[in-house]
């Protein structure tokens, strides 16, 4: 066999917090798996509104444990259910997401023919969405607007897993320590202590997840403006990290300010070059969702998501 350990055994950890109702779907997710052979670790990250009852109800259908904790943060909540784990390869998702019926048999199947140690997936937006969700799935996942460098890039050993959807060892886990105590930019930041410590990383294409993302357009503004910040961070934390396309939302608020200020004054070519990029967003959004209004919402959303990152990414640059 080409795969590193003779049996892989998966434990699935997802951190909670007040949101009993969104786990459901997950769980029930989970339970229409083609591949069974897994259990799921829920830690519950000192809500005020327990998960509890839920998870008892799927212990049954489900090889699954629950676990309390005090408030903490999903990166060391993370870690807890890790080291509770009986498996010794973890699939890490937000309780946010749902997986297609075949998204476990498609992670045993590509580490049983090519073994890698860390592993991350995609995001794509569920038929059933609301417009408001798959507009933001848009903005996070279009390479219009630098979305697609989260999930969908073709050089596998560069590629940054996010903690929605990542798989790894325990041996990674155990050399690494787990998610550092950061509340944004944890992924990112055990990612890149992973490839430091040699191990590989790839991209599993066909392993997506439905991601719903129960934003509104202020919650969505200031998760992407932390976003941003995060990003300065961890240039801070890894030297070397920061490259030219991180400075494309701050490049692209900063130009949107100057081309109202040059439109004030009676030059509209700057306003101009917004206006096309917003009919390209626009045309490409209606094309994937075949509706034009969801096409001028993907648009909004894509601005808000630009405005938001650049803005926190300028604002942690200079203090």
């Amino acid at each position: 066999m080409s795969y590193k350990h003779a049996n892989i055994s998966f434990s699935i950890i997802v951190p909670v917090y007040n949101r009993p109702d969104e786990i459901v779907e997950l769980l029930e997710s989970l339970k229409a798996q083609t591949f069974k052979d897994f259990e799921v670790i829920v830690v519950e990250d000192g809500s005020s509104v327990l998960s509890e009852k839920v998870c008892s109800a799927y212990m049954g259908p489900l090889n699954l444990k629950y676990f309390y904790k005090e408030n903490t943060g999903p990166g060391p909540s993370r870690n807890y259910g890790m080291q509770r784990a009986a498996g010794n390869y973890f699939i890490i998702l937000d309780s946010d997401v749902v997986l297609p019926l075949n998204y476990m048999q498609i992670v045993h199947d590509t580490l049983r023919k090519d073994y890698t140690d860390v592993y991350g997936g995609p995001d794509e937006a569920s038929q059933n969405f609301s417009p408001v969700q798959k507009a933001i799935n848009y903005a996070m996942t279009s390479w219009l607007t630098t979305g697609g460098i989260r999930g969908k890039g073709d050089k596998l050993e560069k590629f940054h897993p996010r903690s929605f959807n990542m798989g790894l060892s325990k041996e990674v886990f155990e050399q690494t320590g787990g998610f550092a105590n950061l509340r944004y930019g944890e992924d990112i930041d055990l990612s890149i202590r992973m490839m430091k410590a040699g191990f590989k990383t790839r991209l599993i294409p066909e392993a997506f997840v439905y991601h719903k993302r129960r934003n509104n357009c202020r919650s969505f503004f200031n998760q992407v403006r932390h976003s941003g910040e995060a990003r300065i961070v961890l240039s801070r934390l890894h030297p070397g990290t920061l490259k030219p396309l991180h400075f494309f939302p701050a490049v692209f608020v900063s130009g949107f300010i100057l081309s109202i200020v040059f439109a004030l004054s009676g030059f509209y070519y700057g306003l101009l070059v917004y206006l096309i990029y917003f009919f390209v967003l626009v045309t490409d959004a209606t094309i994937k969702y075949k509706k034009i209004s969801l096409g001028f919402l993907s648009a909004f959303a894509s601005f808000v998501m630009l405005s938001g990152y650049g803005t926190g990414f300028i604002k942690k640059l200079f203090s």
